[in-house]
């Protein structure tokens, strides 16, 4: 009897997304430090949407038009010409709450942009902060995913692993699951999963070093906290908004 299972793939690389079924998949988009993380962030503290945007000069034009705010990086640091980066710490209710964020980063929203170009059946981002969300989402909607990981430049990065890991381990009895990528993924979350920072850190992950040399130790650790943003953020209409 064959498997009435959906299938789940995991992709460790935008560079690998053409061998995938994107067009039959629910493409969760994973950008750890700091893209996904912060968008969970704004969103589940109020932020009216969030218009992800591949090109800093998109950010300022549509920040412009629509009177909001305009956010991102480039190399971990604050992109020329945008107003704030791409710390979730930049981003408490009182600050955002109400608000349209137009959010450029340079890994996590290309990948968005990428499944989209690909006519991706459906697009959500996932992060520790709102792993469970992102888990029921999944296991209620039956169908296809792809793990998609916004590694770093094209560059396989273990935190955007992990949280793909960590995914496979909640919801693997849903999925019929056959994919090496995916099999990775699950072992290293299973050796990290203890102490996530503390694995980054041993590790000394590449994205690790990145941000800990900008004194961003704090963000590191909030964006490997399961839960503490817990909002389903979804794509719609050219936007992310809280489901």
């Amino acid at each position: 009897m064959t498997s009435t299972k959906p299938n789940l793939y995991t992709c460790l690389s935008p560079a690998l997304l053409h061998l995938y079924d994107v067009s039959s998949s629910i493409v969760v988009i994973i950008d750890v430090l700091r893209a996904t993380s912060t968008i969970a962030t704004a969103l589940h503290n109020g932020a009216k949407e969030v218009i992800p945007v591949d090109s800093v000069t998109d950010c300022i034009r549509i920040g412009e038009a629509m009177g909001a705010i305009t956010a991102g990086e480039r190399d971990g640091k604050v992109a020329e010409g945008l107003s704030y980066g791409n710390s979730p710490f930049e981003y408490p209710a009182s600050f955002i709450a109400g608000k349209t964020l137009v959010l450029t980063t340079t890994n996590g929203t290309k990948l968005l942009h990428m499944a989209l170009d690909k006519n991706a059946k459906g697009i959500i981002t996932g992060s520790f902060p709102n792993l469970t969300a992102v888990c029921n989402y999944l296991v209620a909607q039956k169908q296809p995913v792809i793990l998609g990981c916004a590694a770093w430049k094209d560059r396989v990065n273990i935190e955007d692993t992990l949280l793909a890991g960590a995914v496979i381990s909640r919801i693997k009895n849903h999925f019929n699951i056959n994919c090496d990528s995916s099999a990775t993924a699950s072992s290293l979350y299973e050796m990290a999963k203890n102490d996530l920072f503390d694995f980054m850190k041993t590790k000394q992950a590449s994205h690790y070093l990145r941000l800990s040399n900008y004194g961003l130790e704090k963000d590191i650790q909030y964006c490997l906290t399961e839960d503490i943003a817990n909002t389903l953020c979804i794509y719609e209409d050219g936007k992310l908004v809280k489901k």
